[in-house]
């Protein structure tokens, strides 16, 4: 699986409700902590992010995600991408949906892996950074 598999899979698992945390890179000594940044968000550290997707998945169902535009450079041990993205999602808590035009960007990096869990991607490639923002005009 390449990168923009990996990024495709994601959108399929968020579809899905099914896990996120297991796409982000697992911090390692010295390394620097991967980031989500999402529409109201900003979570910095891998236990932050899984805790805050977690959260996400517990309250919110039927996500509609359309890809319009991915753009994927992948180097050997690096990728990087661009995409626009029709976005939806409705929240158990308030009973409200909420429905964007968004820009997403972010960095993957290719990590050695034998995880076989359920959940895990069969890719080798973690999001150490990512990015959705929404494309309203200010």
């Amino acid at each position: 699986m390449d990168a923009a598999d990996t990024i495709r899979a994601y959108y399929d698992a968020l579809r899905a409700g099914e896990p996120l945390a297991p796409f982000f890179a697992a911090e390692r000594a010295g390394d620097p902590q991967a980031v989500k940044f999402g529409i109201s968000e900003r979570l910095v550290g891998v236990e932050s992010i899984r805790e805050g997707l977690r959260d996400q998945t517990e309250r919110t169902v039927d996500w509609a995600v359309d890809s319009r535009a991915l753009r994927v450079t992948e180097r050997e041990r690096h990728a990087w991408f661009a995409d626009d993205v029709t976005m939806g999602w409705t929240d158990t808590e308030r009973g409200i949906r909420y429905e964007f035009e968004t820009r997403w960007s972010g960095t993957l990096e290719r990590r050695e892996t034998a995880d076989t869990s359920p959940g895990t991607p069969e890719s080798d490639w973690r999001f150490v950074g990512m990015h959705v923002s929404t494309a309203g005009e200010i």
